[in-house]
């Protein structure tokens, strides 16, 4: 299905546009900074009232979003979308250095490290760093 209509509100920093204005002031606030929405229970303040109402599922501890191949539960939709790759084996995220893919964006990017180099997980007793946490949290195990 392809969508026909214009967007005629247009972003005047970028190149999104938006079918409604009130899309495009939400959109707005990614380039201000703007995080009018405030979590009652920590110090974490949002841009929008979705992301709050998901953020507040963190100290409710709500996990509306049921697997229906296992009994893991989310409180994304997200997250649960993400685990069921799991279960079809579906892996979306090549990796355009080898032949490796995966179903996490994520642990391809953690992947990407290997061929880049890139060690960010830096000992604060000597020289060695780590391209993954697990392997810094192991190595001060000898400190």
């Amino acid at each position: 299905m392809t969508h026909t209509k214009e967007k005629p509100c247009q972003c005047s920093l970028c190149e999104k546009a938006f079918l409604y204005n009130s899309s495009l002031s939400m959109h707005f606030r990614s380039h201000t900074g703007e995080k009018p929405y405030q979590c009652s229970q920590c110090d974490t303040a949002l841009s929008q009232k979705g992301s709050l109402i998901s953020h507040m599922m963190i100290h409710t501890g709500e996990k509306p979003y049921q697997c229906t191949q296992c009994d893991k539960a989310f409180s994304r939709k997200t997250h649960l979308k993400s685990h069921m790759m799991t279960h079809t084996m579906e892996k979306p995220h090549q990796c355009s250095q080898c032949d490796k893919a995966f179903s996490r964006k994520s642990t391809l990017i953690t992947h990407m490290m290997i061929h880049t180099g890139e060690k960010p997980y830096q000992c604060s007793q000597c020289d060695k760093a780590f391209s993954r946490n697990c392997q810094l949290i192991i190595h001060m195990m000898i400190h």
